[in-house]
C-alpha cells in the first residue's frame, strides 16, 4: 500500500519544499508518501473558475493510481481530530489499496471531484495556502503513521 499526494500546483517555495522533504524523510518505509504535483491552469486562459476546476479535476484523475481509495482536502470536508484520522488511516491501509489525497489549485477542487471522492476532509474550514495544505497533509500523515506504529511523536493530554 502506498500513500500518493496529488497536489495541483507547481513552484513551492523553498521552506514548504524542505518541510515536505523533511517529513518524507521520516516516514517508515511502508508508508511513504508520492508526492505528484498537477500543472496547474492558466488562470488567464479565459476560462472560468468552474472550467478551470475541471481541467485540474482531469488532470489529477489522469495521475490517480488506479483502484485507489480517493480522499479529497477540501475547507468544506469533514473535519477530525489526530486521533479520528489515526482511525480512518489503520481502516483504509487494512483496505489493501493505495491512498490517494487531493490538493486542489487556487480555486479548489471540482464539485464532481470531490462527489468522486470516498472520503472529503478539511485541516480547517479557512483557506490555506496550498503549499501549507501539503505541509499539514504529510505532518499528519506521519504523525497518524507514528501513532499505529506506537512511536511516541504524538502526545495526548
Amino acid at each position: 500500500m502506498k500513500l500518493h499526494a496529488l497536489a495541483v500546483g507547481n513552484r513551492m517555495p523553498e521552506w514548504i519544499t524542505a518541510a515536505w522533504d523533511e517529513y518524507e524523510k521520516r516516514m517508515p518505509r511502508e508508508a511513504k508518501v508520492i508526492l505528484r504535483e498537477i500543472r496547474p491552469e492558466k488562470r488567464d486562459s479565459g476560462k472560468s473558475v468552474p472550467q478551470i476546476q475541471e481541467v485540474e479535476a482531469e488532470r489529477v484523475r489522469t495521475a490517480m493510481p488506479r483502484d485507489c481509495f480517493r480522499v479529497v482536502l477540501d475547507e468544506r470536508g469533514e473535519l477530525l481530530s489526530t486521533m479520528e484520522l489515526v482511525r480512518l488511516l489503520e481502516g483504509w491501509m487494512r483496505g489493501g489499496k493505495d491512498i490517494a489525497f487531493v490538493i486542489g489549485g487556487a480555486d479548489g477542487t471540482s464539485q464532481e471531484l470531490r462527489e468522486e471522492a470516498e472520503k472529503v476532509l478539511s485541516f480547517s474550514r479557512m483557506t490555506l495556502p496550498h503549499g501549507l495544505a501539503r505541509v499539514m497533509l504529510i505532518e499528519q500523515l506521519y504523525r497518524a503513521v507514528s501513532i499505529i506504529h506506537h512511536h511516541p511523536y504524538h502526545r495526548e493530554g
